[in-house]
């Protein structure tokens, strides 16, 4: 399952973990960010499966983290992005099939 991160371990855990970092900004009370749990939760085994540590995939809260949300202009919920050595490398929003996130993580690695 996709480790839960805030503001307090962002930086160490996404921006400085040296990592391509997928990470899903959700909210519990939407129905569309409650359909990609699954999915995210079966990309995330898959990868780690096929690349081992180096991909990590997040998720933050945006009612609890807004200043996260507001940081990276995250607007909706769903919405994936895509770090990489601190940078925000790729970004996807809404409901997305397995396979496209998958496609944006091997674009990225």
């Amino acid at each position: 399952m996709a480790e839960k991160v805030d503001g307090t371990s962002f930086q160490k855990r996404v921006l400085e973990n040296g990592r391509l970092s997928l990470i899903d900004f959700y909210s519990d009370s939407c129905v569309p960010c409650k359909r990609m749990a699954p999915v995210l939760a079966e990309l995330e085994e898959e990868l780690t499966e096929e690349f081992g540590d180096q991909v990590f995939v997040g998720k933050v809260n945006v009612a609890w983290n807004s200043e996260l949300a507001a940081k990276y202009h995250v607007l909706s919920a769903p919405t994936f992005l895509f770090l990489k050595d601190g940078k925000e490398v790729g970004r996807l929003g809404g409901v997305q099939p397995k396979l496209v996130l998958e496609m944006a993580v091997r674009e990225n690695l």
